[in-house]
């Protein structure tokens, strides 16, 4: 693609990292509020809002126990515990990094993003990332919230995105992500043997301990996960997932809930192999995957400022195909 000089001028802007706990006691006069509130007024360092966002990740605790409802009434006595996050300053510049552009117009672009690549800056991750990239191909995103990022991939998830290049486009992307009017499927391949799809609603939030993960908690922020059996392997499944809510590692979670963790995610158990039998090779091949097998595949929806139909999709990354390579001649020699 063109190469475009960039005229952005570099500014922090406010990245996440831990801090230790906080806690409070709830006193007399806030007898009978809701958690939000009396923890806005306890922790006030920190907005009302900011505070409701974290009870929904867990980070907020009720007597020692980690409470998700923003409208828990709190009582004289109670204790309250916030795992608060820290603002860390992030120089975020243009960088030219190379992307592989499946569609442009003056008010998008979809990406397909490659594994190892992190969306953002983060903590630990202060450039290097596809923000970055977008601020030098396109200047003007600065102008744009998040330049123009209106959902994610996690970094060694692969696949299609759509980013907003105009104000107009960024809007209504945003209201179709929140409606669900953007069709993401997703290729995921499993540890195990999964007879038939079917369908997840269970609600997400950030693990009660591990603060790393996310978890599939009562009283967490609603998800649901469709998916459908697309290829049979002696000891894995390759599945097309639908996704029908976007929440921070929804479809990594809710198969690891099913007990079938994406294959290669050491974060949720994927990475352990249970094969009886399996040759060396495959166990080589699977060892050598050091990543969780999902490729974001199809992406459908309304251009947000034409209205036009637009649909996508990106193959499989040669890694992904190589390692169904090592897995279809497996089941080949048992056959």
């Amino acid at each position: 693609m063109q190469k475009l000089k960039s005229q952005y001028s570099p500014a922090p802007v406010a990245d996440l990292d831990s801090e230790a706990p906080l806690t409070a006691e709830v006193p007399p006069e806030f007898d009978g509020l809701r958690l939000d509130a009396a923890a806005a007024q306890l922790f006030d360092a920190h907005s009302r809002s900011r505070i409701k966002s974290w009870i929904e990740e867990g980070r907020v605790s009720l007597n020692g126990a980690v409470c998700l409802l923003p409208r828990q009434p709190v009582r004289q006595g109670d204790v309250l515990g916030l795992v608060a996050e820290a603002a860390v300053e992030v120089t975020l510049k243009p960088q030219d990094l190379a992307l592989d552009v499946v569609f442009a117009d003056r008010h998008l672009v979809v990406i397909n993003k490659p594994a190892g690549l992190t969306v953002h800056p983060g903590a630990g991750i202060p450039d290097g990332t596809l923000q970055n990239a977008l601020l030098h191909h396109w200047p003007h995103t600065a102008e744009i919230p998040r330049a123009g990022l209106v959902h994610r991939l996690d970094k060694d998830t692969t696949g299609l995105m759509v980013v907003a290049l105009s104000a107009a486009a960024h809007t209504h992307l945003s209201a179709m992500m929140a409606s669900r009017t953007v069709h993401r499927e997703y290729d995921a391949l499993v540890n195990g043997l999964l007879v038939s799809g079917g369908t997840v609603n269970e609600p997400i939030a950030r693990h009660p301990r591990d603060r790393v993960k996310m978890a599939v908690v009562m009283g967490g922020r609603e998800a649901v996960t469709h998916y459908r059996v697309a290829e049979r392997f002696d000891w894995h499944t390759l599945l097309r997932v639908q996704l029908e809510t976007g929440r921070t590692h929804q479809i990594r979670v809710h198969l690891a809930h099913l007990k079938y963790p994406v294959a290669g995610d050491a974060v949720y158990g994927g990475d352990v192999l249970r094969a009886r039998g399996a040759s060396a090779a495959l166990r080589q091949a699977v060892g050598a995957f050091r990543r969780q097998a999902l490729h974001a595949a199809a992406l459908s929806f309304s251009h947000p400022v034409t209205a036009a139909p637009l649909a996508f999709t990106a193959p499989r990354p040669a890694d992904f195909d190589g390692l169904l390579s090592v897995l279809r001649q497996e089941r080949t020699l048992l056959a």
